[in-house]
């Protein structure tokens, strides 16, 4: 993939790649990782599509936000799409990226002509009209363990994303191989001050402003957002759809890739 940096209108930098031709796909990685994560589906994607796959601020390489949150993380990808293409967009999220896709849809400064929701989620904890998010006391703790043992944790939540699924060590060790140890490690204030803001978001009272169509794709194990989130996301979105992925848990794009581009290749 081709590297380049764009300067954000306050003079940060952000980092993205590119590859392939054809109509647009922003895929947007989720929390704690980077745009590597999608060096293999980018390679099955990029025959049919030009892939723009930017490093989330504070992430990667960006530079982190000074406005931490879904809306300003939103806002400076929205500045980017802008100056990268005047074309229509389809937005792939995965996870936060999927919660970041809603918000550039909601916010309306650039063209977006579909979704596709990957492992996404409304909202990531529980509340008493919501059961299908983590537990408060666990994404407390998850607060807790970043901060007294920052690596470790990051290593121990991505080990979630494949629980339950019956995925061998050589596979598990290519998906390290390319999806983490390519990037450095995320900014330790800005991913700290994402998951404290993941734990009070609550995205649903936006979903009747998305109107393109949208295709949420979950993991049946998925033990992070759990697949009803995402049943009861594609029933709150006007044009969604679900579709389930069985025997995977969080990232379905690395446990059955090619399954998963399929679905979404017949989507766009």
């Amino acid at each position: 993939m081709k590297s380049a940096s764009f300067k954000l209108p306050d003079g940060r930098q952000l980092i993205w790649y590119e590859v392939g031709q054809g109509r647009p796909l922003v895929l947007l990685h989720g929390w704690a990782m980077s745009a590597a994560v999608f060096s293999e589906v980018a390679s099955l994607l990029s025959a049919d599509f030009r892939l723009l796959i930017p490093d989330l601020p504070g992430h990667g390489d960006s530079a982190p936000s000074p406005q931490n949150d879904l809306a300003g993380i939103a806002a400076d990808l929205g500045a980017w799409i802008a100056a990268t293409t005047k074309t229509p967009v389809t937005l792939i999220g995965w996870s936060l990226g999927g919660m970041l896709s809603l918000e550039i849809a909601r916010q309306n400064k650039v063209p977006v002509e579909k979704l596709v929701l990957v492992g996404t989620t409304p909202r990531f904890t529980q509340s008493e009209n919501w059961p299908f998010g983590l537990p408060s006391v666990q994404v407390r703790v998850l607060v807790r363990n970043l901060q007294r043992r920052f690596e470790a944790t990051l290593a121990d939540f991505f080990s979630l994303a494949f629980a339950g699924e019956e995925i061998s060590k050589e596979r598990l060790r290519t998906i390290r191989a390319f999806a983490v140890r390519k990037s450095p490690l995320p900014d330790p204030a800005a991913a700290l001050g994402l998951l404290k803001m993941l734990a009070v978001q609550d995205q649903r009272a936006i979903l009747t402003e998305i109107h393109q169509p949208a295709l949420v794709l979950h993991g049946d194990l998925d033990q992070i957002a759990p697949v009803a989130a995402g049943r009861s996301l594609a029933e709150m979105l006007p044009q969604g759809s679900f579709s389930e992925l069985p025997g995977v848990g969080h990232g379905p794009f690395l446990s059955q890739p090619e399954e998963t581009v399929a679905r979404i290749r017949e989507f766009c």
